[in-house]
């Protein structure tokens, strides 16, 4: 399985949060599974990597021409494969093309924003792919009371909740990604 793992670029958080993400990346090529991510070479983006090389996956990196030119940030370089596009929507829709599953580790605006976004596509059945919030140190802990609030506010549909799912056990995070996804419709999870 092609796994997406978006996650933090900042090398400058604590390290624990870079050692489980690492642990995460050897866990995936233990189990066979390859890695898609934003080829960052710092943060948890590079740490995922480090751990999917180290265990011998194969690691496919997806990054705008203007990050490398511009220096915005590291590019992990031990990318099996490196693929370069012109914008960030590209990087993304890359990166979903190419993905089977996400796990959104811990990150900031651009990792929110790309959970949100793969989120929203599966709400509107415009895929089916797992998708698992990476709970370390509990990171994601308001983020999910956010989502409760809206669900209890009627913002959001309760079956929402069934879209993904919020761990920091390997274990746990594996057997969901692993087993069958269950199918839904547009009407039943969403008011409009």
């Amino acid at each position: 399985m092609r796994i997406c793992v978006f996650g933090a670029a900042s090398p400058t958080i604590d390290p624990e949060y870079i050692q489980k993400v690492e642990l995460l990346g050897e866990e995936m090529a233990k189990r066979g599974h390859s890695l898609v991510f934003g080829a960052g070479g710092n943060g948890l983006m590079g740490a995922a990597a480090r751990g999917v090389h180290r265990g011998g996956g194969y690691v496919l990196g997806v990054i705008p021409k203007f990050f490398e030119e511009e220096g915005v940030e590291a590019i992990y370089d031990k990318c099996d494969k490196l693929i370069f596009t012109e914008t960030m929507r590209q990087r993304k829709q890359t990166m979903e093309d190419n993905a089977d599953a996400f796990i959104v580790a811990p990150g900031g605006i651009g990792t929110f924003e790309e959970h949100f976004e793969i989120l929203t596509s599966k709400q509107l059945c415009r895929h089916n792919k797992p998708i698992v919030l990476y709970n370390v140190k509990g990171y994601y802990n308001e983020l999910e009371e956010v989502m409760k609030q809206a669900m209890k506010k009627n913002f959001i549909r309760e079956n929402c909740a069934d879209l993904y799912r919020l761990t920091d056990d390997l274990d746990e995070l594996f057997s969901y990604i692993e087993a069958p996804v269950k199918d839904h419709t547009v009407k039943e999870l969403k008011d409009g």
